[in-house]
């Protein structure tokens, strides 16, 4: 099989290095099903070519793709630079693609500039209650899924409006755009699928100073954490894993 191309955009190595092992151990995956880029570390191999992937997965990170350019930090923007420079062969050829938190900014971004900014539709870190629409009820990524379930978010900016031609597949009450699918196969997700109360205390004791929440909130919002119940989005990696680890479902619908 073809490996899956995991893009990380944070710069934190403990971050990165727990993310990407949630994502295989959520989606499946082992080490040689998967080829890893950290985007703050490297650049995308000499002869890259998307056709040589099953599907990309794009982690989460700090940075904010409706920050001014000039404000941005060089890594960060090296990083958005990259992904967006994928996204325009990523949606014509309708490749296999799960942006997660940060994905949906990309997506949306590149879909249509300005659909995403800190406007509204911002979530504290901690668990949100997702509900499904008729189409995410329909959709293969969420089968399995109640159609109420918790997942974990921390988010600044989120998706203002769908671009044309964005299927609405999740909402939550303080954000409308949870989950999002474009043409058959590009998916972005505003919740981390890839993440359970352990990661969650991980990101909070790394990101506790980049403004997502009051420093001094922190012990109180990983004791939060550990108390709720967030299993059902996993479920997304694993079902993304499971339709696009053999290419028969990639074709363009």
């Amino acid at each position: 099989m073809k490996p899956f191309l995991i893009l990380q955009l944070r710069p934190e190595t403990p971050a990165a290095d727990d993310e990407f092992a949630a994502m295989l151990a959520k989606g499946g995956l082992s080490h040689a099903d998967t080829h890893r880029v950290r985007l703050d570390q490297e650049d995308l191999p000499t002869g890259f070519d998307l056709a040589d992937y099953a599907g990309v997965i794009v982690g989460g990170g700090p940075g904010c793709v409706s920050d001014p350019r000039e404000t941005k930090d060089p890594v960060e923007a090296k990083i958005e630079d990259t992904i967006l420079g994928l996204m325009p062969e990523i949606t014509d050829r309708d490749m296999p693609f799960l942006g997660c938190c940060y994905g949906i900014g990309i997506l949306g971004h590149h879909l249509a500039p300005g659909s995403v900014s800190k406007a509204r539709y911002g979530e504290p870190v901690g668990a949100t209650t997702c509900t499904l629409t008729p189409e995410g009820r329909a959709d293969p990524l969420l089968d399995g899924l109640p159609d109420t379930f918790k997942a974990f978010v921390g988010h600044k900016e989120a998706l203002q409006e769908l671009p044309e031609g964005v299927v609405h597949l999740a909402r939550s009450g303080p954000c409308p755009f949870q989950m999002v699918r474009y043409r058959r196969n590009v998916y972005a997700t505003q919740f981390h699928p890839e993440l359970d109360s352990h990661g969650l205390e991980t990101r909070i004791n790394i990101y506790r100073n980049r403004g997502y929440f009051p420093p001094d909130d922190a012990e109180a919002l990983i004791a939060k954490g550990h108390a709720e119940r967030v299993h059902a989005p996993a479920r997304v990696l694993a079902n993304f894993v499971t339709r696009y680890r053999d290419g028969h479902a990639r074709q363009a619908g």
